[in-house]
């Protein structure tokens, strides 16, 4: 288990005595505290901020402050009485790390126990919990852990742990302006070449130089043709070219030299191809002329004026070359032999590209293309396959293609631009070779022997390595064949820019030149960059070569394509060239060279810069593989590579120790600063321990540090890698420094700290131990007395004596001395869990395996052996041989005196260990040569049946109490159910670990006895459970009886006991009532009757819990008992939980859907009208919504009509009066509810003017219009709602004129309206007066009063709301009287003009002026008539767009269909058009002629149903009807005349047309023209079938395209 897992479960420490000695000692200590901090050293004080800013136990490192309370009162988390005395030993051990023993106190067990055990105290832990934790050490197992702040050495920027990436990072401040002292590349001027070839005399000899080739000499490509050899000393060895006709070719714009170096060749502007022999300059030694293709159109080759852009041999052969040039086009060239006067004869292949087409086809266009980068495969020094096959790589902006030129031009591998390239990017190209190379290796048959072949190629800023592999041929395949390659891209890095040229160092070293001349080297595998440069100094030369071939990627660039590029970069790859690691550039005034600095230039340049220890922080890196290797020339096998830098590093050590301590050439001597001093001890530590040289590091380095006096430099220093684990070995007299520096500091813990990961065997017992017991510092004794001498008992004898149990009470003994030695034997605790459980005190390393058996058969024979006066009944196990039972168990005892529940808690984490097991017959078979002895054997005969038998037969009174007892008996009840087959009780035994339980000492451990009752009773059924109930209720183990109810099935005492728990686990007796009265459950009537009454004896506290989970519960599971919980919430005088369970069994929120009511089991109006007598007093608002809700019968009107008055809900008054009936009672209390509200109305109005203020005035005002406003469209609607409700009864027709009474009675829906019209008219009309004479009176007056009244009373827009109150009603009026007609069904009971005539009556009597009435009604019939003529003009608009939209359909209508051809497509003759033939203008003659007679014959129709129509309008009685049967008999005859005529005339115009072959014409859709008679004929004869396709309509026939639907 964890540290923090351990703090968290045990809580803070324990309470600080009180007691004035206390007091004084704690003063004390913090003043020897203040001493300690006062002496440290200057190198300390870093550490010692961290470590107050960092946590309040790092404060406490150096010093008590943390364990003397620091002002923190624990008292409220532990009250108990607190006496002087030693802590709890499971507290001392997770205590935080100090210097001097800590003063704590403890609890007293019992204040009858005997007098010496005061003086050390005892320690229960209750609240800590001790069956659950883990003991833990103080010292932090792991490194990374260590509550240990970083020693000041590692603070600074030279620190090892710092990564390698920031190895050369300076300090925050100066980040930015420090550079690292090297070169990346060491770059030098070739100053004779370039004074030579870039002089003035130079360029107008042979021109700029425009390319160049590196081999063994350096060749120079000029504008003018010529080519320049030079050496390496520079000189110019030839000139080829002049005299020749190369100079006639045009500048050389490509250049190479053969793999021999013996032949140099070059591509020129015009096309042409020369080769010369370095031996022979004079002429050439091989010219490829362009091809003309109008005259050899067979033949491959170049073509006139393209100029030449790559070139390369193949492997070995001066005769063998590869081409390409700025229109995408490559060749390969193989020259014959010449013979005599023979010339050499050249075949060539195109390998690339097309040429371009004389007559360019302008549908399909042809991409532009270009060859951007282009190399054949040069040859290595280790045999490869490929070599015979002549591979050529080549980039084009759109594919990488690899070639085989040998035996035949064959494509071996293709791939497209990756889609990683960055959008609109440049458009750049660059690729380069890696040969096979043979490799240095240690076993040749294991590994292979030579590299394989690489090719790295970019695409804008995406680079990728790919591989070439060879393919084992299979045994069935030819081996005579070309070689079969795989081509495995391997990976892939992506550059902030794009990259113009690459370039191999070395077989793992890459130099990337990037668009804006900045160089990166990568390392190959991995491509990781490690170093970058900037070029633009060097003027690399660069020329524009693809941009005119090109351009058309760039001018039709369309910004949503990813895959274009934004601009064609300009071309590098000529003036960027390598050649074993060197890095050659031609610029535009010089050639330069570089080389890459290796690793010790990088050293020396730091030495010279004066910093050592940089210099040794890289060379440790260089050692450990963390900075670069291959980049800086260090091999990458581990073992090489430490050979070469463990020398160079043990001397730059040396001279770093020399220089700094000013021995260095006698010089002057200074000391250096602490700083200084502290970088310098880590990086030599870092480096020693890097290197495994620790003597180098104790023999040579720290002597020069402790003859300077620093030597507590370097300690600090050293102490954190000790404590981290990377030294474990260390000098005695490095040990004596240590110690003597960390103890006159009074560093105590960290000096312990540090012992406890030394290798004991190199230290001095007797003054480590010695030094250990006087200082307490027993971690590190245990630790060095384990390791060094293999003994783990004589120890824990030594920590028991401490107690000093035999002092009597009044002895006088140190306070101080009483806590060093109490603290230090609380150790023993921890100690034996950490051996016990196979672990390393205190560094929790796991420990061997036999010797951690030995040293657990020592410890439990330490504690275990001894007689016994007798063994208790129930023991089954075997158990010891009586003759090492010599005493009664004396170290037990010691232990269990000392703190027994702290020895049983250790023993509850020992028994999870398989030792315990008895299985250790197989520990003397493993290594015969061990000799056990007794004690030994006796150990590892001891198992948990005998450890549980001793326990119960010693811990028995009067010795030991309840309150050590009880944790025996926790201590076994948790471990017999996890142990069954290894611990065997007897009942009555179990039966007495049960009743201790419950008779717990205190209160605190109340928890831990119930958990551990559950536990016991999960695998022990005690006989008569029954007896043990009074027991486990007196303890309050209400779980435990919970589960014993719920198995014997007593739901009732289930129940009763959670009430009895109390309101800890409020939920609880709401999961058990559910449980209990679910239908699932099976009770019978009898028993749930008595949980019923368990909850009603209980009903205050079970509301109290949680009323609304109570109100849901009951609801569920005993409805019943809703009025038993109202009356307890009742007496509680809380009306709101009142109103809140009402409202969970009633009205809960989502209960209602729509118009649904919730499902309520008890359906008693009593309980409604209490929740709504609650709304009104306490939230009137939700009453009219939750009466709407309701239906009729589920209240009585006047048993809630009061409250709903005496609140003011008199809409939901309105609403509960409709639903019973009384309509007109409802309407008469809705309009004395409006006439008291225009009373309140004109009361705040006429005292406005003398109101103090005015604004909550106005705000009232306001008020009282919205509820006139809300009172008036409750009236509509219950006005509606009559209405709609009432039967419409059917009437006759009446008169259109009818004389009216004025005095008639009017219906009851028409006198509701009636009265709701003439509230809300004379509340409009009262307030309206009143607020047009009170503005009057103040215009008048015109006073500053005046002022006010106007700003406060919007006097418009109040009238303008109350009027619009008055629309709103007759609107409703309106819509209600003016429904649709149907079968002379009309609303007989409510008419508008009725009530509006009784509505003027009314108002005339009331008054005899109707000027106030007649305005307002004149503004309602205005905005009427507004509103009519708004929709009017909507109308009219929605007309001319209809009008419009119905003219464009008609346009497109009568544009019609042009038939495809002028033939009939069934019979095949002409129908239109020239040479159809006269009959067809006959025809067409005839037709227009029938159309005519048929217009007048509509007239004439016209004209006879007029005449009849007049007749029927005229006429009277049957006279009438017999006319109209005439008319309408005539219209049928003279109608039936007109079609016969209409048939006729067609007749003829078909049989005319059938004379001539035409007649009528049918076109659809698709155009198709046919005869109407060949298309009948068609569809006839079965030629067609409808499928839906191409139909038009003709005469009432529908007709489909038959060569649609044969198609």
């Amino acid at each position: 288990m964890s540290a923090a897992r351990d703090e968290t479960d045990l809580g803070p420490e324990l309470p600080i005595s009180d007691t004035d000695s206390d007091l004084n000692d704690r003063e004390a200590l913090k003043e020897q505290d203040v001493r300690n901090k006062a002496t440290r050293s200057v190198a300390e004080e870093p550490a010692a901020k961290e470590e107050e800013t960092s946590s309040s136990i790092l404060e406490s490192v150096d010093g008590h402050d943390a364990l003397q309370g620091n002002d923190i009162n624990h008292s409220d988390q532990y009250p108990f009485p607190a006496i002087g005395g030693a802590p709890s030993s499971a507290d001392g051990s997770l205590s935080i790390p100090d210097d001097t023993p800590s003063l704590q106190d403890s609890i007293p067990s019992s204040t009858s126990r005997r007098a010496r055990l005061s003086a050390y105290g005892r320690s229960p832990t209750p609240s800590l919990r001790p069956f659950d934790r883990r003991f833990q050490a103080r010292i932090s197992p792991s490194p990374q852990s260590s509550p240990r702040a970083v020693s000041p050495a590692f603070l600074q920027s030279h620190s090892r742990q710092v990564s390698v990436n920031s190895l050369f990072l300076p300090k925050e401040e100066d980040r930015e302006a420090e550079e690292t002292p090297w070169e990346v590349v060491r770059w030098t001027k070739l100053r004779k070449i370039s004074g030579q070839a870039f002089s003035e005399v130079g360029k107008r000899s042979f021109g700029r130089p425009v390319c160049i080739a590196i081999s063994t000499s350096i060749a120079l490509g000029t504008s003018k043709g010529i080519i320049l050899i030079f050496d390496y000393n520079q000189n110019l060895k030839s000139i080829i070219g002049p005299g020749t006709r190369a100079v006639e070719c045009g500048a050389v714009t490509s250049i190479s030299i053969s793999a021999d170096h013996t032949t140099v060749a070059g591509g020129h502007a015009s096309g042409h191809i020369f080769t010369w022999e370095l031996a022979k300059p004079a002429k050439p030694f091989l010219h490829i002329p362009p091809m003309d293709r109008r005259r050899t159109p067979d033949a491959d080759g170049h073509i006139a004026e393209v100029g030449i852009v790559h070139l390369g041999f193949l492997g070995m052969r001066h005769t063998a070359l590869v081409s390409a040039d700025d229109k995408g086009m490559a060749f390969s060239h193989l020259a014959t032999r010449g013979m005599g006067s023979v010339a050499r004869s050249v075949k060539t292949v195109r390998i690339l590209g097309r040429y371009p087409e004389a007559t360019p086809n302008q549908s399909r266009q042809r991409k532009p293309s270009s060859v951007l980068a282009f190399s054949p495969l040069p040859l290595g020094n280790a045999d490869h396959s490929s070599d015979s096959m002549g591979l050529v790589a080549m980039l084009t902006p759109y594919l990488l293609v690899i070639v085989s030129t040998t035996p035949i031009a064959q494509t071996q591998y293709k791939s497209p631009r990756p889609k990683e390239v960055a959008a609109h990017s440049a458009m750049t190209a660059a690729l380069a070779w890696f040969p096979s190379v043979k490799l240095k290796i240690s076993n040749p048959p294991i590994s292979e022997t030579s590299s394989r072949v690489k090719l790295v190629y970019c695409w804008s800023n995406l680079l990728t390595v790919l591989e070439i592999v060879e393919v084992e041929p299979s045994a069935s395949n030819n081996t005579e064949g070309p070689a079969n390659l795989q081509f495995r891209p391997r990976s892939r890095w992506k550059a902030e820019e794009a990259i113009v040229a690459v370039q191999w160092l070395g077989r793992s070293v890459l130099a990337v030149l990037t668009i804006t001349q900045q160089l990166v080297i990568l390392e190959d595998v991995a491509l990781r960059q490690t170093n970058s440069s900037d070029l633009i100094q060097k003027h690399i030369y660069h020329v524009d070569l693809f941009s005119q071939q090109l351009n058309i990627l760039v001018e039709q660039l369309d910004e949503e394509d990813a895959s274009m590029h934004g601009v064609v970069a300009d071309a590098f790859y000529m003036s960027f060239r390598a050649y074993k690691g060197r890095l050659f550039l031609l610029g535009f005034n010089e050639v330069t060279f570089g080389q890459l600095s290796n690793w010790a230039d990088r050293l020396l340049a730091l030495v010279e810069h004066g910093d050592h220890i940089r210099a040794i922080e890289l060379a440790t890196d260089y050692y450990t593989g963390k900075a670069d290797k291959v980049s800086v020339g260090l091999p990458e096998d581990d073992s090489s590579r430490h050979h070469i830098v463990q020398d160079k590093l043990l001397e730059m050590m040396s001279a770093s120790l020399q220089y700094t301590f000013g021995k260095n050439n006698g010089a002057s001597f200074e000391v250096p600063d602490t700083v200084q001093l502290q970088e310098l001890a880590g990086v030599c530590v870092t480096a020693c321990v890097s290197i495994g040289r620790t003597d180098y590091l104790f023999d040579d380095v720290y002597p020069w540090f402790s003859e300077a006096s620093s030597g507590e430099t370097f300690l600090e220093t050293l102490e954190n890698f000790i404590t981290n684990g990377e030294i474990e070995v260390v000098p005695p007299t490095v040990i004596k420094d240590l110690v003597s520096y960390y103890m006159t500091r009074s560093l105590n813990s960290r000096l312990e700290e540090l012992l406890c990961h030394l290798d004991p065997r190199t230290m001095d017992l007797d003054q480590v131990t010695g030094l250990c017991k006087r200082n307490h510092l027993y971690d590190a004794l245990l630790y060095v007395w384990n390791q060094a001498l293999n003994d783990y008992t004589t120890i824990v004898d030594d920590l028991l004596n401490l107690i000093e149990v035999g002092k009597p009470l009044g002895a006088d003994i140190d306070p101080l001395t009483q806590a060093q030695n109490v603290s230090s034997a609380s150790k023993i605790f921890p100690y034996l869990s950490y051996i016990l459980t196979s672990r390393v005190y205190p560094t929790s390393k796991a420990m061997e395996g036999s010797r951690a058996t030995l040293a657990k058969a020592d410890i439990y024979h330490f504690f275990f052996s001894g007689s016994s006066t007798g063994i208790p009944n129930g023991v089954y196990a075997s158990q010891p041989s009586k003759k090492h039972l010599d005493s009664s168990f004396p170290n037990l005892r010691r232990v269990l005196d000392f703190d027994a529940p702290s020895f049983l808690s250790m023993l509850n984490e020992a028994f999870e260990d398989s030792f315990l097991n008895g299985t250790h017959d197989q520990i003397n078979s493993r290594d015969p040569s061990m000799q056990l002895t007794d004690a030994q054997k006796f150990g590892l005969s001891v198992n948990r049946q005998w450890i549980v038998s001793i326990l119960l037969e010693i811990m028995v009174p009067p010795r030991y109490g309840s309150e050590d007892t009880v944790y025996l008996n926790m201590f076994i009840a948790r471990n017999l159910p996890k142990f069954p087959q290894f611990v065997l009780l007897r009942g009555h035994l179990l039966h007495q670990v049960l009743v201790g339980l419950c008779e717990y000492p205190t209160d605190d451990v109340a928890e831990d006895c119930q958990l551990s009752v559950e536990y016991l009773l999960s695998v022990y059924q005690p006989p008569d459970v029954q007896s043990l109930v009074p027991l486990f209720s007196k303890a309050g183990f209400f779980r435990v009886l919970r589960s014993i109810y719920r198995s014997e099935k007593e739901y009732a005492r289930l129940v009763q006991t959670c009430f009895d728990e109390g309101p800890a686990n409020g939920e609880l007796v709401f999961q058990c009532v559910a449980e209990c009265l679910r239908a699932s459950t099976g009770l019978s009537e009898k028993q749930a009757e008595d949980v019923r009454k368990v909850i009603e004896g209980n009903a205050n506290l079970f509301v109290e819990r949680d009323v609304v989970k109570a109100a849901t519960t009951v609801e569920e599971y005993a409805p019943t008992l809703h009025g038993v919980m109202l009356r307890a919430l009742e007496q509680t005088a809380n009306d709101g939980q009142e109103l809140e369970y009402l409202r969970t069994i009633l009205d809960p929120p989502g209960s209602f859907i729509g118009d649904r009511r919730p499902s309520i089991k008890n359906p008693n109006g009593d309980f409604i009208e209490l929740y709504i007598r609650l709304l009104c007093d306490h939230d009137p608002h939700h009453v009219n919504e939750y009466i709407e809700r309701l239906k009729v019968g589920d209240l009585r009107l006047e048993e809630v009509l009061p409250s709903l008055e005496s609140s003011g809900v008199i809409d939901a008054a309105v609403i509960l009066m409709a639903r019973d009936g009384k309509v007109r009672d409802a309407m008469q209390r809705l309009t004395q509810h409006l006439d008291t509200l225009e009373a309140v109305l004109l009361g705040l109005l006429d005292a406005v003017a003398d109101s103090p203020d005015v604004a909550n005035t106005s705000e009232a005002v306001n008020d009282l219009v919205g509820s006139i406003q809300k009172f008036t469209r409750v009236g509509i609607w219950l006005c509606q709602e009559q209405t709609r409700s009432t039967p419409q009864q059917k009437s006759k027709l009446k008169q259109v004129r009818r004389a009216k009474n004025e005095d008639e009675d009017l219906s009851l829906n028409e006198t509701l309206w009636l009265d709701l019209v003439d509230a809300v008219v004379k509340v409009t009309k009262q307030v309206t007066e009143a607020l047009e004479a009170q503005h009057y009176s103040e215009v008048n007056h015109e006073d500053d009063h005046a002022n006010g009244y106007q700003q406060q009373l919007d006097v418009s827009r109040i009238s303008g709301e109350l009027r619009t109150v008055v629309q709103e009603g007759f609107t409703a009026l309106l819509s209600t009287t003016s429904g649709p007609r149907a079968n002379e069904i009309v609303g007989a009971d409510v008419s508008f003009l009725r009530i509006l005539r009784a509505f003027l009556s009314r108002a005339s009597a009331a008054s005899p002026s109707l000027s106030n009435v007649r305005s307002v009604l004149s503004t309602v019939f205005s905005a009427y008539s507004y509103e009519e003529r708004l929709l009017a003009l909507a109308n009219r608009l929605l007309d001319k767009d209809l009008f419009v939209h119905v003219t464009e359909t008609d346009k497109l209508r009568r544009k019609g269909w042009r038939p495809l051809g002028q033939v009939c497509e069934g019979c095949g003759k002409r129908v239109w058009g020239p040479g159809t033939g006269g009959h067809v203008w006959e025809a067409y003659q005839k037709s227009e002629e029938a159309n005519a007679a048929q217009k007048q014959q509509k007239y004439a129709d016209r004209a006879v149903d007029d005449q009849s129509s007049r007749v029927l309008r005229s006429g009277k009685g049957k006279a009438i009807q017999e006319d109209a049967q005439r008319g309408f008999a005539v219209t049928d005859q003279l109608t039936r005349q007109r079609d016969d005529e209409v048939t006729a005339t067609t007749q003829n115009n078909n049989d005319s047309a059938g004379n001539g072959g035409s007649g009528p014409l049918i076109i659809f859709s698709c155009r198709h023209l046919f005869h109407r008679m060949c298309l009948e004929k068609m569809q006839e004869s079965g030629e067609s079938v409808d499928n839906g396709r191409r139909t038009t309509s003709h005469g009432g026939s529908d007709f489909i395209c038959p060569l649609c639907i044969s198609t």
